[in-house]
């Protein structure tokens, strides 16, 4: 399977200096527990089949792949958030002010 590609737009970190870097990594990890959240209350929703019980242990796979999968997409550029408190970030530290 092939990665997916970049998204226009949002943040590469091959140029940026160490702090910025965290702070995609932050950004991207947050945008990642939103997405996590997100879709493992999708998947319990659709996933079971009324009156059928889940097999033991089955439930952690699924959510690992919740995970997985919330990372991923996070990584790819996800749903924006993570691009946008970057840019915040860096806007307020351009302008000199920093959020608090």
């Amino acid at each position: 399977m092939s990665p997916l590609p970049p998204v226009p737009g949002f943040v590469s970190t091959p140029h940026l200096t160490p702090p910025t870097k965290k702070i995609v990594r932050a950004s991207q990890e947050f945008e990642a527990v939103l997405l996590n959240t997100l879709l493992g209350s999708l998947e319990q929703s659709f996933s079971a089949m009324p009156g059928k019980k889940l097999e033991t242990g089955s439930d952690h796979y699924h959510y690992l792949g919740m995970q997985t999968l919330a990372s991923s997409l996070a990584a790819g550029g996800g749903l924006g958030i993570a691009d946008r408190i970057v840019r915040s970030l860096r806007m307020s530290e351009d302008s000199g002010t920093h959020a608090t």
